[in-house]
């Protein structure tokens, strides 16, 4: 405990200076997100095609619309994900967050929204209303690419072929002009102005994973890159035994853009709510070595910090197997990870 609150306490300032910029404002509207002089709220051509069942006029929006900080969409009427990457169980905690003295309110009211990640914040950014029709095409669209080639070749899928397949298969048919530049835009975007601080290791959206890369572990479902990773798993699978089990792997692109936009599109396009459980594309570790593990039997529970308490989890701790990438009260603004096995560096 005093390591962490030193830790805190260290960041304090510098997570002030955030907080006064992008990532931690308050609730006045963000410039927008930019990949060359596309933002993500601004209007598409008037010669591009809509998405189905969208009009030109809800599709892209007014010229010079911006992402905004403004509370997120009801989603009690919205329809649950069904990966179970995208599994959280919000845990209640007190209101003393266990501070030390002196920690300014924007370190507390971080950590405040870390603690709540599955809630909507009045600081959230969003995609304005606008985009929200195609953010949901470009998800159900995903979800069907993974239906029609299976869930797992969808984990290794890279954007060129995932846009192939989709034109050359009617059962997902063609990504819309708009769809391709939200997800364009999106890749692009510095994560940090709707929060998300941590690294960037995938810089290619058409960043492809060989098949000759990766080992796809028996009875799991999942992948593991060659070399370290696959050596870290079977050395923990060795130890641990039946009990331990593989939850996550590796994730291409288009595996992380389908978690994320589905997460975004269930809570109303908040780019911030999504970004605080899973990386946004090209930003998770996944893409390139780390990997999640679980107790057997223990379901959705593996991804949420009840998994602190299973005996998988305290064995990995006693072998030295847990350098977290997302521990508790990290400044990343990412939900605390117990699962998550740290491999790969970038």
């Amino acid at each position: 405990m005093n390591r962490r609150r030193f830790l805190i306490a260290a960041c304090a300032g510098a997570l002030h200076l955030a907080a006064m910029g992008t990532a931690l404002a308050g609730p006045a509207v963000r410039p927008a997100l930019r990949r060359g002089g596309g933002p993500l709220g601004s209007a598409a051509s008037g010669a591009e095609a809509s998405a189905p069942g969208v009009s030109p006029s809800t599709a892209s929006g007014a010229s010079g619309a911006s992402l905004s900080a403004q509370p997120a969409s009801d989603p009690k009427n919205s329809r649950p994900p069904l990966d179970d990457d995208l599994a959280v169980q919000q845990t209640a905690h007190p209101d003393d967050l266990d501070v030390p003295p002196g920690v300014d309110d924007a370190v507390r009211d971080y950590l405040y929204k870390m603690r709540r990640f599955d809630s909507p914040h009045p600081s959230d950014i969003t995609l304005p209303p606008h985009r929200i029709p195609v953010l949901r095409a470009a998800t159900d669209r995903l979800g069907r690419l993974e239906r029609t080639v299976g869930h797992g070749f969808f984990y290794l899928l890279g954007f060129d072929e995932a846009v192939r397949v989709a034109r050359n298969y009617p059962a997902v048919g063609t990504f819309s002009p708009q769809e391709l530049a939200l997800i364009d835009e999106l890749f692009h975007a510095d994560a940090s102005a709707y929060g998300f601080m941590g690294m960037k290791p995938l810089n290619s959206l058409t960043a492809t994973i060989p098949a000759r890369e990766v080992h796809k572990v028996p009875g799991m479902g999942n992948y593991v890159y060659q070399g370290e990773p696959r050596a870290t798993w079977e050395t923990i699978r060795r130890l641990l035994g039946e009990e331990v089990v593989l939850t996550s792997g590796v994730r291409g692109i288009m595996k992380q853009f389908h978690l994320f936009l589905t997460k975004a599109a269930v809570y109303g396009g908040n780019l911030s709510l999504a970004s605080r459980s899973l990386a946004p594309p090209g930003y998770s570790f996944h893409g390139i070595g780390d990997f999640d593990v679980g107790q057997r039997g223990y379901g959705a529970r593996n991804f949420t910090s009840a998994f602190t308490a299973t005996p998988v989890f305290r064995r990995l701790e006693e072998l030295g197997y847990i350098t977290l990438r997302y521990p508790q009260d990290n400044m990343l603004g990412v939900r605390f990870e117990p699962w998550h096995i740290k491999v790969a560096t970038a």
